[in-house]
């Protein structure tokens, strides 16, 4: 495997100087240019979706946005990042958090949705179910309802060797419990993996 060396990034804010302060990355010092200005533009327009979720037709009721951001896998030409929104508005009960996660295979120079993970054809909604209703039972994880699977489009990041499926606050459990985050180590789920995608790379010894 060719050596990757990891994307430079940098922050950069979105303030309005009193209660609102959003920090999101910008990749920068990239050789292929294009490439770096479409990671750049979807990091711009996924925080921008973020903010526009959080406020509403209610922005005058906003008392306090903090965004931020967090790299989860940035290596072997892939690169993994969480952002986060948490909004609090006035006389609501507690504020409201989101988050978003992109992953982009820099080697193909696109980013990548679940599916793009696996095989053509594979059931890897299927599998990923089965692996997160395990954990489910496991560690006791309360539930607003019965867990029926996950959506083919279901949020996630790469950290490690681990594929990491996770939901929004009150999507399949109280708001008491966080954001319920299931680690799915890339070996349990080998035979379904892309072999020259980011799953596939994680999966490789070095």
């Amino acid at each position: 495997m060719p050596i990757s060396f990891p994307v430079r990034i940098n922050t950069r804010v979105v303030s309005n100087g009193s209660n609102q302060t959003v920090y999101y990355p910008k990749v920068v010092e990239m050789q292929n240019r294009e490439l770096q200005r479409s990671i750049n533009h979807s990091l711009v327009h996924e925080t921008e979706g973020l903010i526009k979720e959080q406020v509403g037709n209610m922005p005058s009721t906003v008392a306090e946005m903090l965004g931020s951001y967090e790299v989860k896998t940035n290596e072997r030409n892939v690169l993994s990042v969480s952002l986060s929104n948490y909004t609090y508005h006035e006389h609501a009960a507690h504020g409201m958090t989101y988050i978003k996660s992109l992953t982009f295979d820099l080697e193909k120079g696109k980013r990548c949705s679940l599916k793009d993970l696996f095989n053509p054809g594979s059931d890897y909604v299927g599998r990923i179910s089965e692996l997160v209703a395990l954990q489910i039972k496991e560690r006791d994880v309360p539930l607003l309802g019965e867990f029926t699977g996950i959506r083919p489009d279901q949020d996630f990041y790469l950290a490690d060797k681990a594929l990491v499926i996770y939901f929004q606050l009150y999507e399949i459990t109280p708001y008491v419990v966080g954001f319920p985050m299931f680690p799915i180590s890339v070996y349990s789920l080998q035979d379904l993996i892309e072999e020259s995608g980011p799953l596939g790379r994680m999966a490789v010894n070095q």
